[in-house]
Order: structure tokens, then C-alpha cells, then sequence
């Protein structure tokens, strides 16, 4: 039981979770400056109001007395938060490890060329038979 929990700890991808999340959270800090220093003053520009948590929002009275407040903003600012996210993500991150690994790919694949190419299949079946036929006869 400790030995299966020791491979799974050793693994590569508990590692680059761990890293991930370290990573999001810093991401995480990073975009909630951005938006309190550019995309809330561009909102309070256009709607009168400091951030998007508080534009957008409307007040519904109900037939027996009770209301509902709609934040439309929040929505929306919740959508631009994802979005820059992933915008920096894939620039930062996803893009740059694509070039790499087709770069990597790339020369790999020259050393492939020069090297023999392996047997099929039913090539290698017909040696493993031939050698134990030899092996008969001995």
C-alpha cells in the first residue's frame, strides 16, 4: 500500500498538478489587478460604476412583495476574469510548449529517418518460428 502510494506520488503528473496550481493561483493575483486597474476604470467610464460587480444591475419587484436584484455585470466581469485567464495561459504556456514539442518532433524525426526501420509484424513472427525450429532440431 505505501509502495503504491510512493509510484503514485512520484509520478510526473501529481508533480505538474502541484505546479498548476501554484501557477494558477499567481495567475489568479495577476489577473485580479488587471482588472481592478484597467477593466474597472474602462467600466466606470462607460457605466457609471466602479467595477462590474456593481454595473448592470437591476431590481425586479415581485406581485407579493418581493425583489430580486439581477448583476449582470458581475456575469460579465466573471467572463472577461476566465477569459483573460485563458488568454494568458495559452500565450504564456500552451503556445511556447507546442513550438517546443514540434521543434523537438521535428529533429527527432531526422535521427528517425537515418535509422533502419524495424520489422513488421509478421516478419518478427516468422523469425521466432524459424528459431524454434532450429531448437527442435538440436
Amino acid at each position: 500500500m505505501i509502495k503504491g502510494f510512493k509510484e503514485f506520488i512520484l509520478r510526473g503528473n501529481v508533480i505538474d498538478l502541484a505546479v498548476a496550481v501554484v501557477i494558477g493561483a499567481a495567475f489568479s493575483a495577476i489577473v485580479n489587478v488587471v482588472v481592478e486597474s484597467l477593466v474597472n476604470p474602462l467600466i466606470s467610464v462607460f457605466f457609471k460604476a466602479d467595477s462590474l460587480d456593481s454595473a448592470l444591475k437591476f431590481t425586479v419587484h415581485g406581485p407579493f412583495g418581493g425583489t430580486g436584484t439581477f448583476a449582470f455585470g458581475a456575469i460579465i466581469g466573471a467572463v472577461i476574469n476566465f477569459l483573460a485567464v485563458a488568454l494568458v495561459v495559452y500565450f504564456a504556456f500552451v503556445m511556447p510548449m507546442n513550438h517546443f514539442n514540434q521543434r523537438r518532433a521535428a529533429k527527432a524525426g531526422v535521427d528517425e529517418e537515418k535509422a533502419e526501420p524495424l520489422p513488421t509484424e509478421q516478419e518478427l513472427l516468422v523469425q521466432i518460428r524459424d528459431l524454434l525450429e532450429k531448437q527442435k532440431q538440436v
